[in-house]
């Protein structure tokens, strides 16, 4: 009966002190999560000053008379030591949090850009004019603010030791193979749609970026986490895979910004931030899922509450994106083409001289398009000589007339 007992005593004791470990592991878990989403909003919210810092340094140097060079200023080298200070928070951030939590934060540079760009308009605006300039703006950041402590809460808890053999245990299994090879087969399409048919459409640039940004999302965490693995005392730079992540990291990465090159000479950087971002965080999070398990005993509530923390985001980016105006390029002289008996220059009529556009900007994302008008030079009145009697019809040229809106 005392044996019966005390093993009764025993079985009664288990659950607390299994429900008191599991506790422990869980607020771990959640303080990791904190230390990467606060390293990565960190991290961006210091690249998005670096970045206009220095283009800041480039137009101050293209309005004035001085002579220097923009790297021999110190506000284009602190961007530089900004910009590095924040890509290693962004780094860092994904050895202490799941890829599909850090990913999704990178709005918060949209949100950094588009205040920032504000705040460096040196114009007066009346407070009526500024509220509805600037409302999408103000809207979009709101929901951008919420969709990521949406995101921040309800993000996937699953943390795993990036040992050398958890990387190859995750980089060999058949759902990431599979995964690889409908993402090699797309991507191999969508190269030939835009090499061979030029099918320049933004959505297929941007899909392929964002399918190298997935392996390259997927390449740092493992890098980063076996850093710091290894900084700790575990030591994981004796194993092969952490050369062969890195190199598919610096591989991925490179070809990733070659693409975005192309997509921002042909089409408007706030529509590349928005439809960049939607498509990036959207893939990497599936790889994520698939070759980290992200997911794996998150409940239906989490991942659904996790879903609607990514689609307010991306509503909030694209609101503030959308809030840029296209700026109009004019033609402040006479086309050729438009003199009879004149040969073109070209073999389409083209005109002589490039259009101007009148783009200045300090944020990464506004555009202040009113120094386009304030540069509009004056139309001068242009008198048509008459070198045939008076009976003659016609004009012997014709001359593009350019008004200047109100």
């Amino acid at each position: 009966m005392d044996g019966a007992h005390s093993a009764t005593l025993q079985l009664q004791q288990l659950p607390p002190t299994s429900s008191a470990s599991s506790m422990s592991e869980g607020s771990f878990s959640y303080k990791e999560n904190l230390i990467g989403a606060l390293l990565a909003i960190f991290g961006h919210l210091v690249v998005s000053i670096a970045l206009n810092l220095q283009k800041y340094c480039h137009i101050r140097l293209a309005g004035s008379k001085d002579p220097r060079a923009y790297f021999k200023t110190k506000t284009w080298w602190l961007g530089l030591f900004l910009m590095l200070l924040g890509e290693l928070g962004v780094f860092a951030s994904y050895a202490f949090a799941p890829l599909s939590l850090i990913v999704p934060l990178s709005a918060v540079s949209v949100i950094a850009s588009s205040i920032i760009g504000i705040i460096f308009i040196k114009e007066k605006w009346k407070p009526k004019e500024f509220l509805r300039r600037y409302v999408l703006s103000f809207v979009g950041c709101g929901l951008a603010v919420v969709g990521t402590y949406l995101l921040v809460t309800f993000a996937p808890n699953s943390h795993e030791k990036m040992t050398g053999e958890n990387v190859t245990r995750h980089l060999v299994s058949w759902p990431f193979l599979l995964y690889t090879l409908v993402e090699i087969i797309l991507f191999c399409l969508l190269l030939y749609f835009y090499k061979e048919k030029n099918a320049n459409n933004i959505i297929i640039i941007l899909l392929l970026v964002a399918l190298l940004g997935s392996m390259t999302v997927v390449t740092v965490k493992a890098v980063a986490g076996m850093l710091v693995l290894s900084i700790q005392g575990n030591l994981q730079l004796d194993y092969p895979i952490f050369y062969v992540m890195f190199v598919c990291m610096v591989a991925t990465a490179v070809y990733q910004a070659a693409f975005l090159s192309q997509a921002s000479q042909m089409y408007d950087s706030s529509l590349i931030a928005s439809v960049g971002y939607i498509l990036s965080t959207t893939v990497a999070i599936t790889a994520g899922a698939i070759f980290y398990l992200d997911f794996i005993g998150e409940d239906v509530l989490h991942i659904c509450m996790f879903a609607l923390g990514c689609l307010i985001a991306f509503l909030g980016v694209f609101l503030i994106t959308r809030n840029r105006k296209k700026s109009i390029p004019f033609e402040p002289y006479i086309s050729m083409d438009a003199m009879p008996g004149m040969q073109n220059m070209h073999d389409k009529g083209m005109t002589v001289q490039p259009d101007l556009k009148a783009s200045f900007s300090y944020g990464a994302l506004e555009n202040n398009d009113n120094i386009s008008e304030i540069y509009t030079p004056a139309t001068l009145p242009v008198m048509q000589e008459e070198h045939g009697p008076r009976s003659a019809s016609g004009v012997p040229y014709r001359v593009l007339e350019h008004t200047k809106k109100e």
